[in-house]
């Protein structure tokens, strides 16, 4: 019996493995002709609209839309400009929402908003030799036939260019924030937040029925600071043509970077609140100091950045870390995608000669 058993298992693998050394029937060589393969002439300006971001941010969920500007100075220089913005209370600004909905304090709720300006010296611009996959694509491989496939590949060998920088500039951000995720997380209550007589915030008040209830405080935070990190890109600008397929094109401005932040200007506004009586009626109204909360000036992040050297494309980001500001409220993790993104090389000189 354990014979019989041994020789059905060979037989499997014997099976199994020469199914797996079957050759695809189109798996021939390929043969190409290269139009161009210059990582160095690519386009110097590049304008994005983005329709979606999304950022994980413990101080205020949000998500909405955005713009960036992208310029590249003579191989020497890179600089970057973005905005980020949400769409509404709804789409998506979560603490606002929650604040407009919730909110027993007097203060005004802002919109989230982002800004960010800096540039990249490049400390190392080189160009070495490397190779890219290109997909081996027909036109007849439309629709449910290219669904169904595995698709070929061939490694081209091309040039890469691989940029060291050393990244500098300055954020500026403003959100609103809920107050009693910020004190819990610090171990803290709302009585430690005092008045100018020195009488603590209330945690509980009478609503219009009689009830008591929490005190739900949210306020507004905003950071101004500067950022310094390192950064490291690799660019190719290579297309060729296939003798049997289409085009290969592979123009990919890829870059990963690494940032120190210290923001000196983290301002938490005072909580304003109007104490009730035991009707739920307005009394009197007093501002409570919010310096018992700590703030944190210094963070970090890690980031990717992809873009196409293209007239008209499309690109991607994505950053994690912990941005300056409450501490036990800083992580935050963001996705961006732009589209349409606009590119050009800023040249349209061209040569003339005199009849």
């Amino acid at each position: 019996m354990k014979k019989h058993f041994l020789i059905s298992i060979a037989a499997f693998l014997a099976t199994f493995a020469s199914l797996f050394a079957q050759e695809r029937k189109d798996k021939t060589p390929v043969t190409f002709e290269e139009l161009y393969d210059e990582p160095y002439s690519v386009n110097k300006l590049f304008v994005g609209f983005q329709p979606l971001y999304g950022e994980l941010f413990t101080a205020n969920i949000n998500a909405g839309f955005g713009a960036e500007v992208s310029y590249y100075h003579m191989d020497k220089l890179d600089f970057k400009a973005q905005f980020r913005k949400t769409y509404s209370r709804r789409f998506f600004d979560f603490s606002r929402d929650l604040a407009l909905s919730n909110s027993n304090v007097d203060n005004d709720v802002q919109v989230y908003n982002y800004f960010e300006l800096g540039g990249t010296y490049h400390v190392k611009d080189f160009e070495q030799a490397s190779k890219t996959k290109m997909v081996l694509y027909k036109n007849s491989y439309k629709g449910n036939k290219w669904a169904s496939r595995v698709p070929l590949y061939a490694d081209v060998p091309c040039k890469v260019r691989k940029i060291y920088g050393v990244r500098l500039g300055g954020i500026l951000w403003n959100s609103s924030t809920d107050v009693n995720r910020a004190l819990k997380e610090q171990g803290l209550t709302n009585g430690q937040l005092k008045s100018d007589t020195d009488e603590g915030l209330p945690l509980q008040e009478y609503n219009k029925a009689g009830e008591l209830e929490n005190v739900d405080l949210f306020t507004n935070l905003s950071s101004k600071g500067v950022y310094v990190g390192g950064s490291l890109a690799w660019i190719k600008n290579v297309a060729v043509n296939f003798d049997k397929f289409e085009e290969g094109i592979d123009d990919l401005m890829f870059t990963v970077f690494a940032d120190i932040m210290f923001a000196p200007s983290i301002t938490l506004d005072d909580i304003v609140y109007t104490k009730k009586d035991i009707q739920g009626n307005r009394t009197t109204t007093s501002t409570y100091s919010v310096s018992p909360i700590k703030t944190s000036p210094i963070g970090f992040r890690l980031g990717i950045d992809g873009r196409f050297n293209r007239t008209l494309s499309w690109a991607y980001g994505g950053e994690v870390g912990y941005r300056p500001g409450i501490q036990g409220r800083s992580f935050f993790a963001m996705f961006k995608i732009s589209f349409p993104v606009y590119g050009t090389n800023l040249d349209y000189k061209v040569e003339s000669f005199g009849k």
